[in-house]
């Protein structure tokens, strides 16, 4: 499936699952999510492909976020939370049929803010594999050289492994924790505004990697960057106050929605 296995690799190439290989990675049916008895998403049903990457947009308080963070069940570390409907995983309810810290080491997510510990930057993507029971010392030097590659970050910091993360610009230090993300070696890459006050240039190195991901990894990307979507998307959806509006291939949604609310967002009418 990759030509170039210098550049990303394929961890799980040898145990493919054939039925998974061409059908979707993730399925949602009926989904609905609440915070405190406010409604946050109402009957979400899409499906994200293999290999795809899924752009979701929307205004703010629209329900993106809840989406994205209920597709590992990180909506459940929040007070008062509560969900109703169906996400399926390769076929399987992640709510009955995955343990839930084995479906956020599958499924991981990279923040709006760059988050890396306090750590060298070695450390910073070793962290993953050591904590989820590595412990072979060239396993973890393969890992994060790779993942760290993989981020579209190798060749920058290559010869300061040993530095504090906290010296590596806002963009790297974000392409940085998309490297700690892939060093547990995940199906799906969740992304919640990766560029957010991020400069131009970085913004383009991370949509770079992203599409160079797209060879192993599913990924879904929420951004309030209607641009970004437009870009990196192969099919966008357009949430709006929790409820799905409208979704289709990106060039459609960007150039003749069906919906005029889907168009009026994008023409930049509201939100």
């Amino acid at each position: 499936m990759v030509e170039n296995k210098s550049e990303i690799r394929n961890p799980k190439s040898e145990i493919k699952d054939s039925k998974s290989e061409q059908g979707n990675k993730i399925v949602t049916s009926k989904l609905n999510v609440w915070y405190d008895g406010k409604q946050a998403l109402k009957d979400i049903s899409l499906n994200v492909e293999m290999n795809e990457i899924m752009g979701v947009i929307g205004p703010s308080n629209s329900g993106k976020t809840s989406f994205l963070e209920t597709l590992n069940r990180l909506n459940e570390l929040y007070p008062g939370s509560r969900t109703e409907g169906q996400v399926l995983l390769d076929g399987k309810d992640i709510f009955k049929e995955i343990d839930k810290h084995l479906l956020r080491k599958k499924v991981g997510i990279v923040f709006a803010l760059p988050l890396p510990l306090p750590l060298s930057i070695f450390d910073n993507v070793a962290y993953g594999p050591r904590l989820h029971g590595i412990k072979d010392k060239k396993k973890i030097t393969e890992l994060v050289e790779q993942s760290l590659k993989s981020a579209a970050i190798w060749d920058e910091v290559k010869d300061r492994l040993k530095e504090n993360a906290f010296k590596l610009s806002g963009g790297q230090q974000q392409r940085l924790c998309i490297a700690r993300t892939l060093a547990v070696e995940p199906d799906v890459v969740l992304y919640d505004e990766p560029c957010s006050g991020l400069d131009p240039i970085s913004t383009l190195k991370i949509e770079e990697a992203m599409r160079e991901l797209k060879k192993i990894y599913t990924q879904v990307l929420v951004t309030n960057n209607v641009k970004q979507s437009a870009r990196v998307s192969d099919r966008t959806a357009f949430f709006l106050m929790g409820e799905m509006i409208e979704l289709g291939a990106t060039t459609q949604i960007f150039t003749s929605p069906k919906d005029k609310r889907t168009d009026d967002y994008i023409s930049g009418r509201f939100g």
